[in-house]
């Protein structure tokens, strides 16, 4: 089985502040992470190569300090590694982003490809399911958990509001995966050094065939406008009455703000 998992170097959002004349994130300084699903979707990859001896290769797409997630990758367990990185990559939406992951998975032979459910930055849910959307490949949402018949069919637990689904899903697929499906291993010292010594391939531009007006800034029809963070409630009011009393008060309340 050979299986891709695309990963994404986040900014640890417990740190994250905001510029309050431009309203944009305040990067610099921020520690930079690999996206807590992501982590799980590479965990459940690595789980199938424990057991089946499945390749696994993990692709990103980012700046060039976005090596660190790899390397990272590298020492938990992962075979190869791929990092986008193109001037004409920045500026990209969902869409746009998907388009890219899209044209380099189109350049490689896989089984399966696995994303985290959503990034941490901005919480979308969607580069996974546009990317099986492009690809025309079967998709699952929300994964939890998964088992595999070691010839064609994964089964899939896929968790939902009320519960979960039992799915069955032939390869290839696309599986977007909880951060709450695994919890990823430690890295070993040894692979830590190891993974220093390991070839990280960049692929710009040339490496895949999307056009160009489908990539970047261009290729984006979605824009942040601003961003803000939310605003502070005022403190609340103890009441110790009756209960008959609480209803009056809350009537009260309600008037006060014409909601009633």
């Amino acid at each position: 089985m050979k299986i891709v998992v695309c990963i994404k170097q986040v900014p640890d959002t417990t740190e994250i502040k905001l510029d309050p004349v431009k309203g944009t994130l305040i990067r610099e300084g921020v520690p930079s992470i690999m996206n807590p699903d992501d982590k799980g979707g590479l965990e459940l990859a690595l789980q199938l190569k424990d057991k089946f001896g499945a390749h696994v290769t993990v692709l990103t797409m980012g700046p060039m300090q976005a090596d660190a997630i790899l390397r990272e990758a590298f020492a938990m367990g992962a075979d190869r590694a791929i990092l986008l990185s193109d001037r004409k990559f920045a500026g990209a939406d969902t869409l746009a982003t998907s388009n890219t992951i899209a044209g380099a998975l189109r350049a490689l032979s896989f089984d399966l490809v696995i994303t985290g459910r959503q990034a941490i930055d901005g919480d979308t849910a969607q580069v996974g399911p546009q990317v099986a959307e492009h690809l025309d490949l079967p998709q699952i949402t929300y994964v939890e958990q998964v088992e595999y018949n070691g010839n064609n069919l994964l089964t899939v637990r896929k968790a939902t509001e009320e519960g979960y689904q039992q799915l069955e899903v032939e390869l290839p697929c696309v599986l977007t995966v909880l951060a709450s499906a695994n919890k990823a291993r430690y890295m070993s010292v040894r692979g830590i050094v190891e993974a220093f010594d390991r070839e990280i391939e960049v692929w710009n531009y040339d490496h895949i065939e999307v056009d160009e007006d489908k990539l970047g800034l261009n290729g984006s029809p979605t824009r942040v406008a601003k961003s803000f963070s939310k605003g502070l409630k005022a403190a609340g009011q103890t009441f110790e009455v009756t209960p008959a009393e609480a209803v009056d008060i809350i009537i009260n309340n309600l008037k006060e703000k014409f909601i009633i």
